[in-house]
């Protein structure tokens, strides 16, 4: 529970139709394995599972529906001891009329009841012959020795050792209607709903019911536990599947297979839906739940460290199956190279320059420049690729850059920059031999300076190279290369560059491109400012220096994106790189995220235009809003506690 993750499930017991005494045993031995040997606190089990949701007419029966009262009362006895939050589906008669309910339990009590507000009467389900239509007020009622039980639909659980854990309910068809409960609930504050449902198993109803929970979790910016019923329930015309999911703001978490044990567990992450609530200003909760007719009721969890079974993903930024991958580089691109198309058509320009270096930056915009240039029906010879060689450029490094040029049909300028630097050193009175910031700088800043000078001859825009995870880190040059006409990388993470010059790569049709494209993806990261090793290779490697760039776009998303503290940034980091690094390496890294992100804004407050292509990013115009002159300590302190 900590870092507000809560254990949850979604259960579908063994049942038998009828048969209330199995059933109730069912359900206990199944609550009881999942809070006391895997952790759960909250566990949401099936609609009607005390008695079966197929009992037809039998719930007319006397027998029934004592058999049931006197079940769940017996369930909440038994469950007691266990340190969890149990929503269990049951009829239940109130002032002479039957109700499809879902009951809550905690600590040994009943301590809410809540009715199905919309009973449906079509194909298959015909349960206004039995069941009556649940309110939204909450009234207090007396059962089974239990008093003053909230009775009503407009309830919220809400934990008092977590906050941001507030719970709802919705059954069955309630989640079906036009105005769905769950959209009055989230309004109020809940951020998770309990769905207890007993939906029929139909040809590609599985598929549907997953595609729409995940949509309406994500509209409504909460999780879903979705609890539904299985084989056992199944009679006469009815087959159930089973097929429990666990969602989260549109993410499914877990799922048992339709047929299968029918366990879905995951942790749902609270703190995260509080924080995408915080970001979507369109989501407007009230500020208190009871001003919109609301009865809420306390619980008590203990507070716990979760052990996380849920994938976190090491890469947020790359999508993990190769299809979604490559559809999503090619979407990208056509984003890129259609801003700096829109850019290049406002400004009448036909030439463009970019610094080409023959690392993996200048070839991703080099490849959408070109797109752009196609877009507009423009000659790719307006396109001047300048090699710039230096103190650190590598033979490597240089042959790709031409290559590069050549294959793209751009046109290929050389200009060295090592006179003009060592003149400047003279006239500054700075020592070549100092391989400071000074002597790296001064040729990141004689570069620009040729580019922007071409540009003004050749009335071309100059293309900005740098990519986010440089940005936010700092590690571009003042006036130097962080200046440009138009950055077109200045939303893509390092992480992502990589995937999308390879998507290039395999898909440019030239077998030399294409070879070209894989050395550029082998040669480590570097900007070549410091002279080359004794034999020729690459001497200054970038994360040496500032650390792995896997880990640090793991922090842009987590910290951008997610807004997580510290040290739920840490753990997470952990649980997703545990085999790659050491907690003390992540740790060490993570500060220098911390103490970069924050003395560095001053950079990015006056960075150029560049297009928005994700939901992270640090243009000062759209995606973060920062005082140049904050400081980390706060940030650092948490780390330090760790």
């Amino acid at each position: 529970m900590r870092y507000g993750f809560v254990p949850a499930a979604a259960l579908t017991p063994d049942i038998k139709v009828a048969d209330v005494e199995y059933n109730v045993g069912s359900c206990l031995k199944a609550i009881s394995t999942a809070v006391n040997n895997r952790g759960r606190k909250i566990v949401v089990l099936p609609e009607l599972c005390i008695t079966a949701y197929t009992c037809g007419d039998l719930f007319f029966q006397e027998a029934l529906l004592a058999a049931a009262e006197d079940g769940l009362a017996y369930l909440a006895e038994q469950t007691a001891e266990l340190d969890a939050l149990i929503f269990v589906g049951a009829p239940l008669c109130v002032n002479a009329k039957l109700y499809n309910c879902a009951v809550a339990l905690c600590g040994g009590e009943i301590i809410g009841i809540v009715p199905k507000q919309n009973i449906p009467t079509y194909n298959e389900f015909y349960e206004g012959r039995h069941f009556a239509a649940g309110v939204d007020d909450v009234v207090p009622i007396s059962f089974e020795g239990f008093d003053d039980i909230p009775f009503g639909a407009h309830q919220l659980f809400s934990c008092d050792s977590m906050p941001n854990l507030v719970i709802a309910v919705e059954i069955g068809e309630d989640s079906m209607v036009a105005s769905a409960p769950a959209i009055a609930h989230t309004a109020a504050g809940a951020t998770l709903v309990a769905s207890l449902s007993a939906t029929g198993a139909l040809v590609g109803r599985s598929a549907w019911q997953r595609t729409f929970l995940s949509a309406q979790s994500g509209r409504l910016a909460c999780a879903y536990i979705y609890a539904n019923a299985g084989w056992g329930e199944s009679t006469t015309d009815g087959v159930f599947a089973g097929h429990n999911m666990v969602f989260e703001c549109g993410r499914l978490l877990a799922e048992a297979a339709p047929f299968g044990d029918g366990i879905a567990m995951s942790e749902i992450d609270v703190d995260l839906i509080a924080s995408e609530r915080r970001r979507l200003t369109g989501f407007e909760v009230g500020p208190d739940a009871r001003l919109a007719g609301y009865t809420v009721t306390s619980f008590s969890l203990g507070i716990a460290a979760a052990k996380l079974t849920r994938t976190i993903d090491a890469h947020p930024f790359v999508p993990d199956g190769e299809e979604e991958r490559r559809a999503r580089c090619e979407e990208i691109m056509d984003i890129q190279a259609h801003a700096l198309a829109k850019r290049l058509a406002h400004t009448g320009s036909t030439r463009a320059l970019i610094g080409l270096s023959g690392g993996l930056d200048s070839t991703l915009a080099l490849l959408v420049t070109t797109r752009a240039f196609d877009l507009l029906g423009l000659d790719r010879s307006g396109i001047i690729s300048v090699t710039m060689p230096g103190f650190g450029t590598t033979g490597r490094t240089y042959s790709n850059a031409c290559s590069l040029a050549t294959a793209a049909g751009t046109e290929l300028r050389e200009i060295s920059i090592a006179d003009s630097v060592r003149q400047h050193f003279f006239d500054i009175g700075h020592s070549e031999s100092d391989h400071d910031a000074t002597y790296e700088n001064a040729q990141a800043r004689e570069r620009t300076q040729i580019l922007m000078d071409l540009s003004n001859q050749e009335g071309g825009l100059v293309i900005g190279t740098g990519d986010l995870s440089e940005l936010v880190l700092g590690w571009t040059t003042y006036n130097g290369d962080h200046m440009s006409m138009y950055g077109v990388n200045a939303a893509i993470p390092k992480t992502l560059v990589r995937h999308l010059v390879r998507y290039a790569a395999d898909t440019c049709g030239d077998e030399a491109e294409s070879s070209v494209l894989h050395d550029v993806l082998d040669t480590p990261v570097s900007p070549e400012l410091l002279p080359a090793q004794a034999d020729g290779t690459i001497a200054q490697k970038t994360e040496d220096l500032v650390g792995p760039y896997e880990l640090h776009d793991f922090f842009i998303y987590q910290v951008l994106r997610r807004s997580f503290a510290p040290g739920k940034v840490y753990r997470l980091a952990c649980a997703a790189f545990g085999d790659a690094y050491d907690k003390a390496t992540i740790l060490a890294w993570l500060k220098v995220f911390y103490r970069r992100f924050f003395s560095q804004q001053f950079k990015r407050s006056c960075a150029p235009d560049g297009p928005k292509v994700g939901s992270v990013g640090v243009s000062p115009r759209s995606d973060l809003r920062m005082p140049s002159d904050a400081l980390s300590s706060l940030w650092l302190a948490e780390l330090e506690e760790l």
